[in-house]
């Protein structure tokens, strides 16, 4: 007799769009984003509707030793000439690490230690991110098309978005037809 043989859930890798299996999705648009652009009037003047960044997580067990797997899509924006950014946070698990793989489009990784220190890794179709414990994270679309990486993280490492209240210690603008990274 034979076993069955299950179809796992899948990945577009040129998308990043999930399928097989129970999918959670968390639009974060702009009203949802106060206090995170530099420019809080040129935030206040875009659409609150609009999306910022959508995740999609595969629905998965929880508890010690279980990992979560999603893909964020990071739309192409600016506000001000800042451009578009995911919220960042450090685990509320501090000691949980994460992966990161850039499935499509262009930009960075934000890295940052509890003591300030912080880096920027490009982020693009095929790059592989491991965001060691103790790290808070942003993603940064630079480019013209949406951003998209895949994660993985244990699933009881949590989110501490309050550690992070005076935000991160350096920003991303645009500048002409590059990028300018300016200390906070």
């Amino acid at each position: 007799m034979n076993p069955d043989i299950f179809l796992p859930p899948q990945v577009a890798w040129a998308t990043g769009a999930l399928a097989g299996g129970p999918l959670i999705r968390k639009t974060t648009r702009l009203a949802d984003l106060p206090g995170i652009f530099a420019n809080s009037e040129a935030w206040k003047c875009g659409d609150p509707q609009q999306s910022v960044y959508d995740v999609d997580v595969l629905g998965s067990p929880v508890g010690e030793g279980a990992l979560f797997v999603g893909v964020t899509h990071l739309h192409a924006g600016r506000v001000g000439d800042e451009f578009f950014m995911t919220r960042g946070h450090f685990h509320a698990r501090r000691e949980q690490g994460e992966i990161y793989f850039g499935l499509r489009g262009v930009g960075l990784l934000l890295l940052q230690t509890e003591a300030g220190d912080a880096r920027l890794e490009q982020v693009t179709a095929g790059s592989v991110h491991n965001i060691p414990p103790f790290t808070a994270h942003r993603l940064i679309n630079t480019g013209s098309e949406t951003l998209s990486s895949l994660a993985v993280w244990s699933s009881i490492a949590g989110h501490d978005y309050a550690a992070l209240a005076e935000g991160f210690v350096l920003r991303v603008f645009a500048a002409g037809q590059g990028i300018e990274v300016r200390h906070d």
